[in-house]
């Protein structure tokens, strides 16, 4: 069994590290830095900050279920980012951003989930049972 590098705690780190930098950014950057002319700020914060919340508790409590499904939410940011980085040339630096720190989070939620189930010995795969019939 290969041994991991980075500690859970620190994977941990990096994902809340790029969580909360996109729940903090993602508001900044389309209602200050760029506003968008066809959204309001409801939708706005509707479409960009409220997936965001939904795997608040979980990620604060560091269950592994949560860091692993939360890799899917956090795709809408990705993908947000590298759309406005091919469409938008004047909001370049703030796509970046967003990938940098999707990426951060996606990464450090993939690695926890991992590591940290195998630590409390969590599986998705079935046991394989015997066959000695």
């Amino acid at each position: 069994m290969k041994t991991q590098k980075i500690s859970t705690n620190n994977l941990k780190k990096m994902a809340l590290f790029g969580y909360f930098s996109l729940l903090v950014f993602m508001p900044l950057w389309l209602l200050i830095l760029s506003p968008s002319e066809s959204l309001s700020t409801l939708t706005t914060l509707i479409l960009f900050v409220l997936p965001l919340l939904f795997p608040l508790k979980g990620l604060l409590q560091g269950n592994p279920y949560t860091y692993a499904w939360s890799n899917f939410i956090v795709l809408i940011y990705f993908l947000h980012g590298l759309t406005t980085l091919w469409v938008l040339p004047s909001d370049r630096l703030w796509a970046i951003l967003e990938l940098i720190f999707a990426s951060t989070m996606f990464l450090g939620c993939s690695y926890y989930a991992k590591y940290k189930g195998q630590e409390l010995g969590l599986s998705i795969r079935k046991p394989k049972e015997d066959k000695k019939k």
